[in-house]
Formats: C-alpha cells, sequence, structure tokens
C-alpha cells in the first residue's frame, strides 16, 4: 500500500531521514521503532504531509503523492494520529466526530437554506455512524463530554474513532500508547487488532512499548541515525545485534567482551 523510496528530508544541516525505504503491505499492522532521534517521527510527517521531502519518493497504492498536503491525503485516505493527542478540547465527544466526515451538506450556507431535508438525512447518518464508532470503542457513556475532560487514554480512543468516521485506507498512529495506563493500552491494541481484522484497516506505527508491538506488529522496522536498520518479526528484530546496538550503543557480544577483558575488582588499579 505505501512504497517509500530513497527518502530524505535535512533540516539544515540534520539530516533526519537519511535515505529511508520501506514498504508497508495490505492489511498489516507494520511497527516502526528506533532509538530517539532515529528519524521515525520526520518520515511519518513526510508520508503523511506535513511537510515536503529533500527528495525520494512516496506512493500510496501506486500512485506517487511525494508532497502532497495532509488535507489532499487525507481525501486519498491516508490518516494519522499524533503522539499528544489533537483533540478540539471544547466540543463534545460526539462533536469531535461528527465533524470528521468531509463535504457534509450543512457546510454550505446554500443548501443549508434551500436543502434542508438533504442537511438533516446526512446528519441522521453521520450521528448513526458516531453511535456506532462510540460502541465499537467503548466510549458510549461519554459522548457528551467535553473531549477536553477525558483522561490521555480516552483522547487516543477518540483520535482512533476519528480514523473510523472516513473510509481510511492507512493509518499511521505516532506513539498512541504514550501516557496511557496499561488497562487502555490494551482497550486501544484490542481496537486496533479489529479494525485491522474485521474491517481491513492497514497501520503503520510508531511505539517504544515493546510488549504492545510484539502483541500487535508483524513486520516491525528499526530505524536509526535516519535509515533503515533491519526489518522483520518482532522476536527476531528485537534479538538482532544491530537493534540492540543502535539502542544501547553497544551489542552483546561486544558488552560481554568487554566484561571479560576488564580488570577485576580486586586487582583493579586505584
Amino acid at each position: 500500500m505505501i512504497r517509500v523510496t530513497d527518502l530524505h528530508k535535512h533540516f539544515g544541516g540534520v539530516h533526519a531521514v537519511d535515505g529511508a525505504s520501506i514498504e508497508i503491505k495490505t492489511g498489516t499492522i507494520t511497527g516502526l521503532i528506533g532509538p530517539n532521534g532515529a528519524g521515525k517521527t520526520t518520515l511519518f510527517n513526510v508520508i503523511a504531509g506535513a511537510f515536503p521531502p529533500t527528495s525520494g519518493k512516496v506512493e500510496l497504492d501506486g500512485e506517487d503523492i511525494t508532497g502532497l498536503p495532509a488535507h489532499e491525503l487525507f481525501h486519498k485516505g491516508l490518516l494519522r494520529t499524533f503522539q499528544i493527542a489533537h483533540e478540539f478540547s471544547t466540543l463534545t465527544v460526539r462533536d469531535n466526530l461528527m465533524m470528521v466526515p468531509p463535504s457534509q451538506p450543512g457546510e454550505s450556507l446554500i443548501s443549508a437554506w434551500f436543502r434542508p431535508s438533504a442537511v438533516r438525512k446526512s446528519e441522521k447518518e453521520i450521528s448513526d455512524r458516531v453511535d456506532e464508532v462510540l460502541d465499537f470503542l467503548g466510549l458510549t457513556h461519554l459522548v457528551d463530554e467535553r473531549a477536553g475532560n477525558l483522561s490521555g487514554g480516552q483522547k487516543k480512543l477518540l483520535e482512533l474513532g476519528r480514523t473510523m468516521m472516513v473510509d481510511a485506507k492507512i493509518v499511521f498512529l505516532d506513539e498512541v500508547g504514550a501516557g496511557v495506563n496499561r488497562t487502555l493500552l490494551n482497550t486501544i491494541g484490542d481496537a486496533i487488532i479489529r479494525l485491522n481484522k474485521e474491517r481491513g484497516y492497514t497501520f503503520c506505527m510508531i511505539e517504544h512499548d515493546m510488549a504492545f508491538i510484539s502483541r500487535l506488529c508483524d513486520p516491525v522496522i528499526v530505524m536509526a541515525e535516519g535509515k533503515v536498520l533491519v526489518e522483520g518479526p518482532a522476536d527476531v528484530v528485537r534479538k538482532d545485534e544491530r537493534v540492540i546496538e543502535a539502542y544501547l550503543g553497544v551489542g552483546r557480544k561486544q558488552a560481554a567482551k568487554h566484561e571479560d577483558t576488564a580488570p577485576s575488582a580486586q586487582g583493579a588499579t586505584p
């Protein structure tokens, strides 16, 4: 579904993404991991249209979407969530979802004046969709709550719900587990799995919680210093020497060698 080829994004002399190439297959939940500063969020931002790449190519279902802005990608079915939820805090949960579908008749002054029945019909259909989404996510009891009053995990569920209000092809999730307690994280994970299996959603997610990644994702892509380091199943990736070195700065073999050659406490020279 997504093919990224030799992507670069430079900020002055900083090469945040430095020749990354990835593929995200239709119907998968792909994990994207790596140490802080690896270029993961910048890669997301370029793919999702937050800013154009310095060079390289991004394709969606074979169509070149390189540099297209986020609102155009939204209409093509490419959506994203954020590490810090971007809810409309003063609106209710229902209204946060109601406003998502594009080109609603009620947004047109002419339709509001001369086609009120069409406006009412559209609003009823969208309202029914909201009820379905809230029931799916277990948020029905919060339908009239202001979004700003939700917990961190509930806001992440609401963001996921907004992607359900349109026919998304692929959803990019940026640290959906950040600041979320374990119970709600499991609920979010269950929702993602159901959306993937029951509704055919394709996901790509940045996450630091390896247990969460291992439960949901196959394959897992590891980035380091703006490049793709390795790709494979979670259990294989987490044991890879290159991944361990990227996270810890030293691999297990090097660490063992260092321990073998280090002076013992008794024989060490002060």
